[in-house]
């Protein structure tokens, strides 16, 4: 070959590496950074909180949450799965997922190897070369079960954060029953205090005018110490429950917003067919299922993976007197000490272990969701009763009141009166707490009365 062909083809050489390494370098990642926030997010309004629901959950476009109203349960649960700090995390184990699934698509690069051996003495002419190419075969067999373990962890990444986002709801929508129940019971209790803090007054001007002896006083004094004890437990609690649900709205500590009256949708009587459609609602179950199909996948894989390690190419090479050689080449591992006997039984040991949990969780949902029933049950009839007890017994005072202006009833006998009505209805209030929160917990465990599609935003920057 003459110089000049020569010097055309090492050019082309060179510029096929060239572009080789431009298209290589392309396909790269580039860093970017990601700076921390160097301040709290809390928004300090109602009103400074996310409140719009995603397209894919109100249809046919948007749908805006008014903040501006009184605030059902159901309403407040789904403005904690948009707002909750704790989860805001749900984009980066998705993203987890996701890169799992990437890499377990990706096929091992093959194996290059190239030689040059210059000529320094001897009977040979010319310096010798060798270049030979391999790929790995075995991984190619359990291609196939990889990627479908990995599609099916995947989904039960997004199940698991699904039933997270219920679990934030949920725990809202309890928070938001104690706090308006409280709320009735600590109104209730005030309007029982400054009852009797008015009979107490009577009865003071009554003693200073030697009317009345200083022992007429006492009940009243020990009644309101037990209503003053009463309405501050009430209030720390409240005080406490709205710090938490502060906390799962984003807000800061101290604010407050109105909260509507309670309805949970009553659920039928006959559950059998809603158990029965349960395991394909709750997401948590729908988890442990997609991970045991992902683990069965990867029993699949382990069992292919005894196939000896296989790989396939082959070489050509120059030596010092110009003979060029050509051919393939096979490497393989003798299975004799290695046949993956330890992979296989991880995997089957994961697939059991996935088994007998999802078998355990669903035996609990549903035992759960019997006494959830029989308590709702039990609670409507002691409620039903209590309410005509809470009717009689406010009848009753309304008489003794009349009775004490009247002079035909003394001040320890009308207390005895007004505080045995206030507490049959602080106890109305405490069943009518406990249905609403039994009602809400049964759908809950159900699959029933959440969005069946993660809601929880992706952009984790909050908007003021």
């Amino acid at each position: 070959m003459t110089a000049p062909a020569l010097k055309q083809r090492a050019r082309l050489v060179a510029g096929i590496c060239v572009s080789a390494w431009v298209l290589m370098l392309g396909g790269c990642a580039t860093y970017h950074s990601l700076p921390l926030s160097k301040q709290a997010k809390l928004a300090d309004r109602i009103t400074g909180i996310r409140h719009i629901l995603p397209k894919h959950e109100a249809g046919s476009g948007s749908k805006a949450i008014n903040v501006d109203d009184p605030l059902v349960p159901d309403q407040i649960g789904l403005l904690a799965v948009l707002n909750d700090p704790g989860l805001q995390s749900e984009r980066g184990e998705y993203k987890l997922a996701q890169a799992a699934l990437i890499q377990s698509a990706l096929l091992p690069n093959p194996s290059v190897s190239l030689g040059y051996a210059g000529l320094l003495g001897g009977p040979g002419v010319a310096a010798a070369y060798s270049a030979s190419v391999a790929q790995d075969i075995t991984s190619l067999i359990t291609y196939r079960s990889r990627v479908a373990a990995a599609t099916a962890q995947v989904s039960k990444v997004n199940a698991d954060l699904l039933w997270k986002e219920w679990q934030v709801a949920q725990k809202a929508r309890l928070l938001a029953i104690d706090i308006y129940w409280d709320g009735r019971a600590i109104a209730a209790s005030h309007a029982g205090l400054v009852a009797i803090s008015r009979t107490m007054a009577k009865v003071r001007g009554a003693i200073s005018d030697g009317a009345m002896d200083l022992p007429s006083l006492t009940p009243l004094v020990s009644s309101r110490s037990s209503i003053e004890q009463s309405l501050a437990a009430l209030r720390l609690k409240q005080m406490k429950d709205w710090a938490a649900m502060d906390a799962l709205l984003g807000l800061k500590p101290d604010v407050r917003f109105l909260i509507a009256t309670p309805h949970p949708a009553a659920l039928p009587q006959d559950l059998r067919a809603l158990i029965n459609g349960m395991p394909a609602r709750r997401p948590d179950l729908v988890a442990l299922r997609l991970g045991y199909r992902s683990a069965d996948e990867e029993v699949r894989a382990a069992i292919l993976g005894q196939f000896p390690a296989f790989i396939l190419g082959g070489t050509w090479g120059s030596d010092t007197s110009r003979v060029r050689t050509a051919g393939p080449t096979v490497t393989f591992d003798l299975p004799i000490f290695n046949r993956n006997q330890g992979g296989v039984a991880h995997a089957r040991a994961t697939r059991l272990l996935l088994h007998e949990q999802y078998q355990s969780r669903l035996d609990d949902a549903v035992s759960s969701i019997l006494a959830l029933q029989a308590r709702g049950q039990r609670i409507s009839e002691f409620l039903a009763r209590t309410q005509r007890g809470a009717i009689t017994a406010g009848q009753r005072a309304k008489a003794a009141r009349q009775a004490y202006k009247h002079n035909n009833l003394d001040e320890r006998a009308l207390v005895d009166y007004e505080t045995g009505a206030l507490q049959q209805q602080l106890d109305v209030f405490d069943l009518e707490r406990g249905l609403d929160e039994t009602r809400v917990a049964l759908g809950l465990e159900l699959g029933l009365g959440l969005p069946q599609a993660r809601i929880a935003p992706l952009d984790p920057a909050r908007p003021q």
